[in-house]
């Protein structure tokens, strides 16, 4: 589904206010491009199939339905099928119609055939923790300790290099987010990586609240440290949810107000909130505040420095970890001593009874394009992966933890046909990613645009 993005304008509270706006609104007007051209200075590179008139293509909206033939596909159903050997997959209006097994299926009359030969298919990867869908970096506001009314979804630069490197390497959908400066950073999109235009890019917004715990926030203030990191959590959320109350009991005495409107979201479970958090102390607090205390949904992101301490309480909570950028925990400093071992963290996670393990890279903490290679590094120091958990870490299981699985993460019928034909194992980092599709569009090829890193 597509939407829109959100405007909302700020009333003049004098005449000047008044007559700075219209200039400013003014010199924006003159500064703007006439319809049909590009600004030479745009970071975002347009989408071929949105600026041309060709007839639809196989597979999108409008055009003939698409049979991809294919080796072996991943399906990654979240509670069926996982793997189809030579498989059929159907793809109608940007949808997939069918993934099943070749033999006794028949290809429907009008279909175009796409053998793509010993390869495989998979669903677009999906990376939960990213700062790359605009044309910066982190994006911060550093005055207040909590700033739960950031949003970053009119920094969105749809198709810019960054999102395009991760695109050649199949991850199709990420979680743009605030930094990590404040306690609350503030509202992230859910974007997809191929696509156009804004409208066509954004899945969902807010796509989570950012909470940060830990060390990055220790530098807000006046070398406050820890101090009081849970008491303005604690109390922002408490304020959040109370307005949702009160607005909807009586809108006329407690107006709209932008600030707090993402507690809406996610006092209706339509959002949740991303944790910045670390060490087994801060995602202890992040279970029992945010999920036990308030009943919000959240989950664990970064989750190292022995966070999977917490792994049987997140569990019983029904709390998900999304571990990186750092994958391993090496002996000594924070970690203790193992034993001399380097630990997989997610693996640690696995061995203690989560069963909803992700990855991500914290692009561009770890450059978005190995997005499987964290998994990979996952799986060479002890993450299982022998009933697919690695692949469904990239793809269903940050799906279901975002909510958006009814549209993306799996091969299922009726889901957006966002799919990857690659060499082999997306977790071993030999196989190489040939094709990505959106939406039944062809995005990357690599004949074409090559490997872009």
């Amino acid at each position: 589904m597509r939407r829109a993005g959100a405007s909302h304008g700020v009333g003049a509270s004098s005449g000047w206010s008044a007559l700075a706006a219209s200039l400013l609104c003014a010199t924006a007007l003159a500064q703007a491009p006439t319809r049909g051209t590009t600004p030479a200075t745009s970071a975002a590179k347009p989408d071929a199939a949105s600026t041309t008139t060709t007839a639809p293509k196989p597979g999108e909206v409008g055009g003939p339905g698409l049979a991809v033939l294919a080796a072996k596909a991943l399906v990654a159903s979240d509670t069926g099928a996982q793997v189809i050997d030579s498989a059929l997959l159907l793809v109608r209006d940007g949808r997939i119609e069918a993934c099943v097994a070749r033999e006794g299926a028949a290809v429907p009359t009008g279909y175009v055939v796409f053998d793509v030969g010993a390869r495989w298919v998979m669903p677009g990867m999906i990376d939960l923790h990213s700062h790359i869908g605009g044309s910066g970096g982190d994006i911060n506001d550093m005055v207040y300790q909590t700033n739960e009314g950031l949003r970053v979804a009119p920094t969105v630069v749809p198709r810019n290099e960054n999102l395009l490197r991760c695109l050649a390497a199949g991850v199709t959908s990420v979680l743009y987010i605030p930094g990590s400066g404040t306690n609350i950073g503030g509202q992230g999109a859910l974007i997809k990586t191929g696509l156009g235009t804004f409208e066509e890019t954004l899945i969902r917004d807010p796509g989570s609240m950012k909470i940060a715990q830990g060390d990055n926030p220790t530098r807000w203030g006046y070398g406050m440290g820890r101090s009081m990191m849970n008491y303005h959590i604690r109390g922002t959320v408490r304020r959040g949810l109370a307005y949702v109350r009160q607005n909807e009991a009586d809108p006329l005495a407690r107006p709209y107000d932008p600030q707090f409107e993402v507690f809406r979201a996610l006092a209706k479970h339509e959002t949740q909130i991303s944790t910045h958090t670390q060490m087994y102390q801060l995602v202890l607090n992040t279970i029992t505040m945010l999920k036990g205390e308030f009943g919000l949904d959240v989950y664990i992101d970064h989750g190292e420095w022995r966070g999977f301490l917490a792994a049987e309480l997140a569990e019983r909570a029904g709390v998900a970890a999304i571990v990186g950028p750092r994958e391993v925990d090496w002996p000594g400093g924070r970690n203790g001593d193992p034993d001399g071992r380097v630990l997989s963290c997610a693996g640690e996670y696995q061995r203690r009874g989560l069963s909803r393990i992700g990855f991500n890279t914290d692009a561009p903490v770890v450059p978005a394009e190995e997005l499987a290679n964290q998994a990979a590094a996952s799986a060479r120091l002890g993450f299982e992966t022998a009933a697919m958990q690695a692949v469904r870490g990239l793809t269903i299981v940050p799906a279901v933890v975002a909510g958006i699985d009814d549209k993306v993460g799996s091969l299922e019928p009726g889901k957006h046909a966002d799919f990857v034909v690659i060499s082999g194992d997306p977790v071993d980092p030999r196989s190489v990613i040939e094709r990505v599709y959106i939406e039944g569009r062809e995005v990357h090829t690599k004949s074409v645009g090559g490997r872009p890193w």
